[in-house]
């Protein structure tokens, strides 16, 4: 817990407007875990990272050079834990624990070691409460073992931000007006009377010139928001003019925390050794007032003025909030443009771009709506039946399943639009177009980044084209950041659509921007593509659906972001699992039960809940996309229990997973397991691609994997968006003929071998490395 100094005597404690903001942060990042989210914990390193960012800011104001470096060094370890917190996903194991301890670690050394040094009683208890509060984190990071994380981390996160504001209370504070004079006294310049004069000349030109530094600043953060809304493809909805303005906020964030925690630094590191050289320089100069100038004397007095005006800038954005923005911007926007122009050059963007924090944005929104707008929509296109789903209100029917062998294609998370999407195109049309697939069905996130409509046409009806079999899909995360309109309006018929887009609306107040006209418009534009590709889609009356043969059933399930299911669609599920009784039976779900060589149920209420619903009903072949790559998990349930066939089915065209390649654990979930691509592959692309300076990136990989994250997310790094590609999808063979099914994964040069993929030893044996990859799934009957 970070605690500075009391000011000198006489000094109030005053609950400012940061210090009351930082509070309120604390207490939302204590009620964290009782919203509905996907990572509290990344929620929590959100609040901590704003609190932190409010740290910095204020503790330039502080009134002593001691009190300045603790409380910036306090601001750093601050955003050093909300860094580790946002990214907790992609923390290894038990890392995320012991990374935030070493934190708290660290601050309580450095506070123990201020004790020691204290000059005073008062400023060592100030020291030791601190050392207490950060030993209390460590403790609680530590030993509470048997509590749920996401209230640790909670709890710790929260006591943080409430220390940061304890700090801002009892701080005392310098103000604008104070930094010329402060400057002057450090120079030793207070006699002279020539000084006072320079001091007003420079402030009277700062004044001057201060509309056109505001000028300068909002043309370029201007700039910058034009630069967004042309790279994101922006249309006039509140998703498109927002997700700029986030873009446009966090180059902005960046401008001023580089500044403060870069540029000032630099600065004073650069200021302190020379500062008696420019006292020396001073006096030499007005002991020379009344001599004539050389050419000489007036460079210096050039280099004194502008030394001395940069002070008193530097100083002022110490001293005032408004001062700090206002130059943070000056001097951070530029650095900040330069990382928005450069960030694909360092890895997968997804991570590191300031527009991709806006799917961010509409990820945290979507996760706490999404069951509800579900629901409601459910409900909305029930309506004209009295409100009751029967056998045919969600079900599919395609041409030619009737009767007979059939197969069908699943491809997963297919919406990225570029090369590693496109690879894959021919495979697709010359699968999905052969006589035996009926129709072809996309498992998760048909378009990034946030499932607009204005992306539709280059990351889904493009690629698509030449397909000629009915189109299905469900969602991903991705697909309901804009509240699921343009997948509605894609893949829903046209009353189902407008139905459920109403419902939405409605079940948001109306708070929103889109209008009739919108929804019209939407709809409009989805079956004019739909002419222009001619790729056949809108038969299907929600985001999941069912397929019942006499046979073989499939279902189709919607598990949202939160990886959960809304009372009316589990309604729905377990009537068709009653349909589907005795047949061999199939799941497309939105997220995967096994992902990465690890079981994603552990820990999950609801997710665990909807396998054990399938399990219980007979459901034999789960197959899901979110994770990108293709993966196998045969779980043997024994005690005369069917085995269940699970799938990984996620490779369809976004960027790879390849942190399951490179970082398979020792233990498998199940004891028969397959991944594609396999590390071998992977490492291979990896050396041939990865120039020099991101050479210690590669090796922290492969020596430490990643920890303490995961390779799966430094594995971002090396996204590189060229060949070799090891994008996959499915064919699943339904053969009541042979009483089998099969599932066959194709790459994109054909069906996969076994040498192309890394098997467990009992799959693994007896098969040639030139043998053609299939699973074989006996029927039910």
């Amino acid at each position: 817990m970070p605690v500075m100094n009391a000011a000198a005597d006489g000094h109030r404690r005053r609950l400012t407007i940061l210090a009351a903001v930082t509070l309120a942060l604390g207490l939302l990042a204590l009620a964290a875990p009782l919203g509905g989210s996907e990572s509290p914990a990344s929620r929590v390193g959100a609040l901590l990272g704003i609190a932190a960012t409010l740290e910095a800011l204020h503790s330039a104001r502080r009134s002593t050079a001691t009190a300045r470096r603790r409380g910036t060094a306090s601001a750093l370890i601050s955003m050093a834990i909300a860094l580790f917190l946002i990214n907790a996903p992609f923390v290894a194991g038990q890392a995320l624990r012991i990374v935030i301890a070493a934190w708290f670690a660290v601050d309580a050394i450095r506070y123990a070691i201020g004790a020691i040094r204290a000059g005073d009683r008062r400023e060592r208890a100030l020291a030791a409460l601190a050392v207490s509060g950060n030993a209390a984190g460590v403790l609680l990071m530590i030993l509470a073992r048997g509590w749920d994380l996401a209230w640790v981390v909670a709890i710790a996160g929260a006591y943080r931000i409430f220390g940061i504001a304890w700090n801002m209370i009892i701080a005392n504070v310098r103000t604008t007006a104070e930094a010329s004079e402060a400057i002057v006294d450090e120079l030793g310049l207070a006699n002279q009377p020539g000084a006072a004069d320079l001091v007003a000349q420079i402030e009277a030109s700062e004044r001057t010139r201060a509309p056109i530094d505001r000028g300068w600043t909002l043309s370029f953060v201007a700039t910058l928001f034009a630069i967004h809304i042309g790279r994101m493809s922006t249309d006039l909805t509140l998703l498109g003019v927002l997700s700029p303005a986030v873009a446009v906020a966090g180059d902005m964030l960046i401008a001023v925390l580089f500044t403060l925690l870069v540029i000032n630094p630099t600065y004073l590191a650069w200021r302190k050794p020379t500062r008696w050289i420019e006292r020396r320089l001073w006096r030499r100069h007005f002991d020379r007032a009344a001599v004539p100038a050389t050419w000489l004397d007036r460079g210096v007095s050039t280099w004194l003025r502008f030394r001395l005006t940069t002070a008193i800038r530097m100083r002022e954005l110490r001293y005032s909030v408004p001062a700090t923005l206002n130059r943070g911007l000056q001097y951070g926007l530029p650095i900040a443009a330069i990382l928005a122009a450069t960030v694909p050059v360092w890895g997968m963007s997804w991570y590191f771009d300031t527009e991709n924090w806006a799917a961010g944005m509409w990820n945290s929104w979507a996760e706490s709506r999404t069951d509800t707008w579900r629901e409601a929509m459910v409900r909305a296109v029930l309506a004209p039946e009295g409100g009751n789903a029967g056998p045919a209100s969600f079900a599919v029917t395609p041409a030619g399943i009737g009767q007979g062998d059939f197969s069908f294609v699943v491809i997963g998370d297919t919406g990225e639009g570029d090369a590693s999407q496109h690879v894959l195109r021919d495979q697709l049309l010359t699968v999905s177009n052969s006589p035996d697939v009926r129709f072809v069905v996309i498992s998760s996130d048909v378009v990034y980044p946030t499932g607009a409509m204005r992306d539709y046409e280059a990351k889904f009806w493009l690629p698509f084209k030449g397909v000629t079999r009915p189109v299905y899909a469900i969602p991903g995360n991705h697909d309901w950041y804009d509240a699921l309109e343009s997948f509605a309006a894609t893949f829903l018929q046209p009353d189902a659509a407008r139905a459920s887009i109403h419902a939405r609306v409605d079940s948001d107040l109306k708070v929103t921007s889109t209008t009739d006209s919108r929804i019209e418009g939407l709809i409009g534009e989805a079956a004019r593509l739909r002419r222009e590709y001619n790729v056949p889609t809108g038969f299907q009356r929600a985001p999941f659906f069912e397929m019942q043969t006499d046979a073989f059933a499939l279902l189709a399930i919607d598990t949202g972001v939160l990886r959960q299911i809304d009372p009316e669609q589990r309604r729905w599920l377990e009537a068709a699992l009653q349909r589907a009784a005795g047949k061999t039976t199939m799941a497309i779900v939105g997220h995967p039960f096994f992902a990465g060589g690890y079981d994603t149920t552990a820990g999950d209420v609801e997710f665990t809940r909807l396998k054990r619903m399938l399990l219980d009903h007979g459901v034999t072949i789960v197959m899901a996309g979110d994770t990108h790559d293709l993966e196998y998990y045969l779980e043997r349930r024994g005690q005369g229990l069917a085995d269940v066939y699970n799938f990984v089915n996620g490779g369809g065209g976004a960027y790879l997973s390849f942190g399951t390649a490179l970082s398979w654990p020792t233990e498998a979930p199940t004891p028969d397991w397959a991944h594609y691509p396999d590390r071998r592959a992977v490492a291979g692309k990896i050396e041939q691609d990865t120039p020099w300076w991101k050479r210690p990136a590669w090796w922290w990989t492969t020596r430490f994997d990643a920890w303490p994250f995961s390779a799966e997310w430094l594995s971002a790094v090396f996204d590189y968006n060229v060949a070799p590609f090891f994008q996959s999808f499915v064919e699943v063979k339904v053969e009541p003929s042979a009483r089998r099914v099969r599932v066959v994964p194709y790459g994109i040069h054909g069906r996969l071998t076994w040498a192309d993929v890394a098997a467990s030893a009992g799959l693994r044996s007896g098969r040639a490395d030139d043998s053609l990859v299939e699973w074989t799934i006996p029927m039910a009957r």
